[in-house]
């Protein structure tokens, strides 16, 4: 191995280092991982996610399911309210199923602009 150092504790001139340049080096070692796992604990760090980060993304994208399918479905099932009540088939379906069909995505995306931190949905930081 002569990536800055052999087995031997010799560095790549062939001496071995005093106890100050060790010293420094293992500073510097414990500073670059105190850093590395504060980004990792304020979700920074790119990688592989946490079995926690994974959970919460499927909590996420069923939310965001959701919301966008009740959209739809509020939307259909008003449309097809009004066409029984009006007689007015199959216009009332199609117009409030595009309409829950634009409500779901208005929504998804409120909510998305929410979880990011960014958007016109988002709270004010």
């Amino acid at each position: 191995m002569t990536n800055g150092g052999t087995s031997d504790g010799r560095d790549g001139a062939g001496k071995r280092p005093s106890e100050a340049e060790l010293a420094a080096r293992l500073e510097r070692l414990g500073r670059k991982i105190d850093l590395l796992q504060g980004k990792e604990k304020s979700g920074q760090a790119t990688g592989e996610p946490s079995p926690q980060s994974a959970g919460s993304g499927y909590a996420r994208a069923a939310r965001l399911s959701s919301e966008f399918v009740g959209g739809v479905l509020v939307g259909g099932g008003l449309g097809w309210l009004l066409d029984r009540v009006l007689g007015i088939t199959p216009w009332g379906m199609i117009v409030f199923l595009m309409l829950g069909f634009a409500a779901g995505v208005l929504n998804v995306m409120r909510a998305a602009a929410k979880e990011s931190g960014s958007g016109p949905g988002a709270p004010d930081r």
